[in-house]
């Protein structure tokens, strides 16, 4: 089986809110398995790299601002297109065009606001997970895999 893994971030209002278990509970029942998991208070530096592709939009400073506002918890996910399936499971970046039993249909109004991140494509997976996971993610078999996957 092909399996890839992304990355997935519960920004600050999602943290403050105490949505974490409810969103590890979407990808757990889904069938991915998680491989990585921390919760940090994150740099402006640091910020400002994983937003890099942003920073010449007028809300660069203000999101870099909101992710160094409170702590966040990184999670790498792993399983068959995790990456597009993990997408869908958060919905639309703006919360009011996301479905309603997505994380962000259901936990969000604001864009500015919208609770967590997750890749957008493999290749930005994996460069998310080098920043945010340096030291690296666990790697284990998982005693569910044969009752998810054929």
């Amino acid at each position: 089986m092909a399996t890839e893994q992304t990355y997935i971030m519960i920004k600050p209002d999602g943290v403050q809110r105490g949505l974490v278990g409810q969103i590890i509970q979407r990808f757990e029942q889904k069938g991915f398995f998680l491989r990585g998991m921390k919760m940090m208070q994150v740099e402006k530096s640091h910020a400002e790299k994983h937003y890099a592709d942003l920073s010449s939009k007028p809300f660069f400073g203000d999101l870099v601002d909101y992710m160094c506002s409170g702590p966040v918890v990184c999670m790498v996910w792993e399983g068959k297109e995790v990456v597009k399936t993990g997408r869908k499971i958060i919905g639309a970046t703006n919360p009011l065009a996301s479905e309603p039993g997505t994380i962000r249909g259901d936990f969000c109004i604001e864009l500015g606001r919208n609770v967590i991140h997750g890749s957008d494509a493999v290749e930005s997976a994996q460069h998310e997970i080098g920043l945010w996971f340096p030291e690296g993610v666990t790697n284990y078999e998982h005693t569910a895999k044969a009752w998810i996957y054929e």
